[in-house]
């Protein structure tokens, strides 16, 4: 299928060829969960973590006698049941990850690219390149073009002069082909690729 290209400029730049395999899937909802999930499971630091009573600060002498008192049996104030005890079964360190093969990771990538498109907000660029790495002419020209919450994708590598003045400009994030990601994708309101973007995914989703 083709798709109308454009320079940062605003003007027409050609057409380039989208791979129907890629970019013309009909999206599926449940396998963009899945994915995003794995995402979101592998980003989690897990380093919530609690006191148990063998790990809290309290003396280990037994804190009243064991018969005579009328009241409960009890030989710690480290139990949980006591006020500064250790806590039962609380989180502890660990790996909220899960395994997601690469075949459905690819997957979930060529359907969120897909469900851009169809939404009409998949957006084909020339080249992410600057003259010079000026963010105030960059952020004229973003706003020229009505890009609101933006996702660039380069191609192996990302310009630096354009990775430099993008840099503080506020919902435009800027990444190279093998930084493309499911969850980034589908969060931006505006998803702009370079032809040579377009080329690398196609090559990395074959």
């Amino acid at each position: 299928m083709k798709a109308d290209a454009i320079k940062l400029d605003g003007k027409a730049a050609g057409s380039v060829d989208l791979n129907e395999e890629i970019f013309g899937l009909e999206p599926r909802a449940d396998i963009l969960h899945r994915v995003v999930r794995w995402q979101r499971a592998r980003a989690q630091q897990g380093t919530h973590s609690v006191l148990t009573r063998s790990e809290v600060s309290y003396s280990t002498k037994k804190i009243y006698r064991q018969k005579g008192t009328g009241g409960a049996r009890h030989g710690s104030r480290k139990a949980p049941i006591f006020r500064h005890g250790g806590i039962y079964k609380g989180p502890t360190p660990r790996s909220h990850a899960h395994e997601l093969t690469k075949k459905f990771r690819k997957l979930g990538l060529k359907h969120a690219l897909s469900a851009k498109l169809k939404a009409g907000e998949l957006v084909v660029i020339d080249t992410a390149e600057v003259k010079d790495a000026k963010t105030g002419a960059l952020a004229k020209q973003v706003k020229d073009l009505g890009w609101k919450r933006a996702l660039v994708i380069d191609g192996a590598s990302v310009n630096e002069d354009f990775a430099r003045a993008a840099r503080n400009i506020a919902n435009l994030d800027v990444l190279p082909t093998m930084g493309a990601n499911v969850y980034d994708i589908l969060r931006s309101d505006t998803l702009v690729i370079t032809k040579a973007g377009v080329e690398a995914l196609e090559a990395r989703l074959k």
